[in-house]
């Protein structure tokens, strides 16, 4: 298997979660602002960082569905981005869903750029480093929204939410046996 196609069944597993949070609550995330978003990533974040350090899970949710959570937010955050945040629901599931596709596919696109110019080098990294690198990334977007969202040389908060993003996919990939045994370099 090789990175792209483990790369694409982490995502269909995040695809059908947004799809069906869709039915269950809509698009009720439009009203967060970048901080709330950023705020709802540090949480999930923090959570695996926790379970890591001590091993001790008091919720029963495993970290996996936290990475996943950190990849749906991560296109949540870049969706409020690109496209403002409302006061209130003013897109369709349907339309969230199909810029959920575009955004996806847009790194995708930045990962495999990315992944021949670092020669794939997330396969050496631990786990855990790809967690403080996500903390490291929420941070950064906390700071640009307390900046107005500007910046004076470093990237925007989207490039750090496509980051996230790609990087929790490298965690599941890493962390999911069926995909990680079965990758080929």
């Amino acid at each position: 298997m090789t990175t792209a196609e483990a790369y694409d069944k982490v995502l269909a597993q995040c695809r059908t979660i947004y799809i069906k949070k869709m039915k269950d609550y809509g698009p009720s995330w439009r009203i967060m602002r970048p901080q709330t978003v950023n705020d709802q990533l540090l949480i999930k974040a923090k959570r695996v960082r926790t379970l890591e350090m001590t091993g001790v899970n008091l919720v029963g949710e495993d970290i996996a569905g936290e990475m996943r959570a950190i990849i749906n937010y991560s296109v949540m955050g870049i969706i409020q981005l690109r496209h403002g945040f409302a006061d209130s629901i003013d897109m369709t599931p349907e339309q969230a869903t199909e810029l959920y596709d575009k955004y996806v596919a847009e790194a995708k696109a930045l990962m495999l750029r990315k992944n021949h110019d670092y020669g794939e080098a997330w396969r050496d990294m631990l786990p855990s480093s790809l967690t403080d690198i996500i903390l490291t990334k929420i941070n950064r977007n906390k700071q640009i929204a307390s900046n107005d969202n500007k910046t004076l040389i470093s990237e925007g908060a989207d490039g750090n939410y496509f980051d996230m993003f790609n990087y929790a996919v490298f965690y599941l990939i890493q962390t999911t046996p069926e995909l990680n045994d079965q990758l080929s370099k």
